[in-house]
C-alpha cells in the first residue's frame, strides 16, 4: 500500500494523551497548563473543524472521483485552516463546540461552506476543480502553496464572509499591499454569486439578506497565508523558535504542512512537539437528515490530538493568520517586529512597509532556485510549487 493512502482505519492507530509536563501547551494563540486545564485543552481542540478523507460523495465534475482517500489530505488541511478563519470571523476564537448542544445558525453556515457537494464554497469539489487552473488535474496531490492559491480564488465568491485573502510570496509580507487590499471600499468580487432562492434557504451557508452595507466596511477581515520553505530536505532548526512563536500569536490560524506524502493541520505545540489534526481517516460523506439538520459530530476530533517532533516537519509549509480588524493587523505587525529581536529565532519571512524594488527587477537579488535546483527537490510538497524560495543559513 502506498504511504500516501494509509489511513488510521487500516492502522488501528492508538491516540496518546497529553504528556504530563510543566511546559505550556499553546493552541492557536491560547496558552494552557496540562496539569490544571487538560479539559479546556481538549475542548479547544475538539471545537476546531476537522476535515478528513470522505467516501461516497457526489462525483467531482459529475464523472470524477467519489472519494479523496489517498490524494485529498492537503486539500482537507486547506479546508481546516480556512474553516478556522471563518470560525474566527463569524463565531469568534472563544466559541466552543459541545457534543449534543444546539449550535447557532452561523456555525452551520460555516460548516455548510465546506460540505462535500459541488455548490459549497470551499468543498473538495470546488478546490479540486479550481485547482485545474493552477495546473493540477483532479485527484492530483497538492502542496501548501497550491491549496492557498485555490482558496484565495474561491473566497471571492463567499460574499457572506467578505474576506480579504492575501498570499505573501517570496517570504515577504508587504504591509502597504495588505492595507490596500483590506481597505478597498468596494463590494467584494462575486457579490452577485449568491442567487435569490426561496426564503430562508441558505446557499453555501450564505444567508440571502447580506446587506451591501456589510460589504462596504472600512476593513475587510484579513486571511494572511504565507507559503515558506524552511530548508532543503528537512527543517532548518534555526527556524524552530520562530515557528513556535507563530502559534503563540492571538491571530494564529495554524500551519499546513506535514511529513513526506502526508499533510497535517498544525494547531499548536508543547515542548518540542507539534500538535495537529490529521485528515487521514476515511469517513462516509455526510448528508442532511430528515429535519434538514446536518449531523456534525464527524467534523470534530473527539480524541486527544496527534503530536510529532518539530524536527520531523517537512520544510515546505504555509503559515496562516487572521486579522479581523485593522488593530489586529497592526498588533500582528508589532509582534512580528519584536520576534526579530528574539535570540536564536531566525525570521521565517520579512515584514516590510513597501514593495522592495528588487521585486520588479528579477535580475536583482533573485534568490529563487533555478529549475535544476527545483528538480532536485522532489520530496513531498511542491517541489512543483516553484514559487518557493530556498531559505537556509
Amino acid at each position: 500500500m502506498d504511504a500516501a493512502t494509509l489511513t488510521y482505519d487500516t492502522l488501528r492507530f492508538e491516540y496518546e494523551d497529553f504528556p504530563e509536563t510543566k511546559e505550556p501547551v499553546w493552541i492557536l494563540g491560547r496558552k494552557y497548563s496540562v496539569f490544571t486545564e487538560k479539559e479546556e485543552i481538549l475542548l479547544d481542540v475538539t471545537s476546531r473543524l476537522w476535515f478528513t478523507y470522505r467516501k461516497n460523495f457526489p462525483a467531482i465534475g459529475g464523472t470524477g472521483p467519489t472519494s479523496d482517500t489517498g490524494w485529498g489530505c492537503m486539500l482537507r488541511c486547506g479546508q481546516m485552516i480556512f474553516a478556522q478563519a471563518l470560525v474566527c470571523r463569524h463565531l469568534g476564537r472563544d466559541w466552543r463546540w459541545i457534543k449534543g448542544k444546539r449550535q447557532m445558525d452561523n456555525y452551520f453556515n460555516v460548516l455548510n461552506a465546506f460540505i462535500d457537494k459541488k455548490d459549497s464554497y470551499y468543498s473538495i469539489h470546488q478546490i479540486a476543480q479550481m485547482g485545474v487552473g493552477e495546473g493540477k488535474s483532479i485527484g492530483q496531490w497538492y502542496g501548501p502553496n497550491t491549496v492557498a492559491q485555490v482558496l484565495k480564488k474561491l473566497a471571492t465568491f463567499d460574499t457572506w464572509s467578505s474576506l480579504a485573502v492575501h498570499i505573501a510570496m517570496d517570504n515577504t509580507v508587504v504591509m502597504e499591499e495588505i492595507r490596500r487590499l483590506c481597505q478597498s471600499n468596494v463590494p467584494c468580487a462575486g457579490a452577485a454569486a449568491c442567487p435569490a432562492l426561496e426564503p430562508d434557504v441558505l446557499y453555501n451557508g450564505c444567508p440571502e439578506d447580506v446587506g451591501l452595507r456589510e460589504r462596504l466596511t472600512l476593513w475587510k477581515p484579513l486571511v494572511l497565508l504565507i507559503p515558506l520553505r524552511l530548508g532543503l530536505t528537512e527543517i532548518n532548526e534555526a527556524y524552530i523558535e520562530t515557528l513556535k512563536h507563530c502559534f503563540m500569536m492571538p491571530q494564529s490560524l495554524g500551519v499546513i504542512g506535514g511529513k513526506p506524502n502526508s499533510a497535517h493541520y498544525f494547531i499548536g505545540y508543547v515542548g518540542e512537539e507539534l500538535i495537529y489534526l490529521d485528515p487521514h481517516t476515511t469517513q462516509p460523506a455526510v448528508e442532511p437528515g430528515d429535519s434538514g439538520c446536518l449531523p456534525d459530530e464527524s467534523f470534530h476530533c473527539q480524541h486527544p490530538p496527534c503530536r510529532m517532533s518539530i524536527a520531523e516537519l517537512d520544510p515546505s509549509i504555509a503559515v496562516g493568520f487572521f486579522c479581523n480588524t485593522e488593530a489586529d493587523f497592526n498588533d500582528w505587525c508589532q509582534q512580528i517586529k519584536k520576534l526579530s529581536l528574539v535570540r536564536g529565532a531566525l525570521p521565517m519571512f520579512e515584514l516590510v512597509e513597501r514593495q522592495p524594488s528588487h521585486f520588479s527587477n528579477p535580475d536583482v537579488l533573485n534568490l529563487t532556485p533555478d529549475s535544476s535546483d527545483a528538480d532536485r527537490l522532489e520530496r513531498f510538497f511542491d517541489s512543483e510549487d516553484e514559487d518557493f524560495e530556498i531559505l537556509s543559513l
